[in-house]
């Protein structure tokens, strides 16, 4: 046998060493379904400075006049769901991992990262749904775009407009438009057909604004409210913000859900509340 062909041999069985190898390492797996519905609590994000009068307040009558971005994630027995996906995009975020600012937001950490963190992809993620297409819901909705997206007819409407108004940037969420989407008519939506995760039509702060009821087998039920309010203060003093869409139907769907909480005892969590996200134990724990 001459040193070529030795050396020849070698090569080959270093090669098949390497395939044999590779296929020892098992594949990363998502986590296992859970046996009931979990959620799981992100920092998606803090806006500062914000003017107390464009929600019809004066300084000294809030507690806080900053607020936190949050984003969710529940897992079903039959999928998951991702709920607001945070107000600065992953892709802003350098090498380094620095937390980034635009504007008046910042962000700590991309939501990539902290699903990471609790053992999910964005392509495990079986159903995307925003509570409106305002920017600090909406800055990562393009991961997202392989899941089946639900929203409300109105709410895509205008999203898709050919020159939308107000707190909206399209480049957020433009791959959503050629994603598989179940489409309502101002109706609520049973996500995994068991009661236990139910988008509620809430139209008047966007046209189709939506709020998310959770009902979690040791929490209980929560209703996830989106913008139905921003601060706790509303609920008190009933104002509303200067750039509704529609008080009208933000009044009636605000009354709507406040005798749907009566009805089932739910627990709302107002999503840009300090106060209330401070006291919310964050992923990787979660709610069960």
């Amino acid at each position: 046998m001459t040193h070529a062909t030795r050396r020849l041999i070698g090569v080959a069985a270093a090669m098949w060493l390497v395939v044999v190898a590779s296929r020892s390492v098992p594949a990363a797996q998502r986590p296992a379904p859970p046996t009931s519905p979990r959620l799981y609590v992100f920092d998606c994000g803090d806006i500062r400075g914000l003017d107390p009068t464009a929600f019809r307040f004066k300084k000294e009558e809030l507690a806080e006049t900053d607020f936190v971005v949050t984003c969710y994630l529940i897992v079903h027995p039959r999928g998951t769901l991702m709920w607001d996906v945070g107000v600065i995009p992953d892709s802003a975020f350098k090498a380094d991992g620095a937390p980034v600012t635009e504007g008046r937001s910042t962000m700590k950490t991309p939501l990539k990262a902290q699903l990471a963190a609790v053992g999910y992809q964005p392509a495990d993620i079986t159903y995307l749904a925003l509570s409106h297409y305002h920017s600090d819901h909406t800055a990562n909705a393009n991961q997202f775009a392989a899941s089946t997206w639900i929203v409300q007819q109105a709410e895509r409407d205008f999203m898709f407009t050919e020159k939308p108004a107000g707190i909206i940037k399209p480049e957020h969420y433009g791959a959503l438009k050629n994603s598989k989407t179940i489409v309502l008519e101002n109706e609520d939506h049973d996500v995994f057909g068991d009661g236990t995760v139910v988008l509620k039509t809430t139209p008047g702060h966007t046209p189709g604004h939506q709020a998310l009821f959770v009902k979690l087998a040791k929490t209980g039920p929560l209703l996830l409210a989106g913008d139905l309010y921003h601060y706790p203060e509303e609920r008190t003093f009933k104002r509303f913000p200067t750039f509704e869409f529609n008080v009208e139907q933000s009044a009636a769907s605000r009354a709507r859900m406040d005798d749907f909480m009566k009805t089932t005892g739910a627990v709302m969590w107002i999503e840009h509340d300090i106060p209330t996200h401070a006291r919310l134990k964050k992923a990787p724990a979660y709610y069960e």
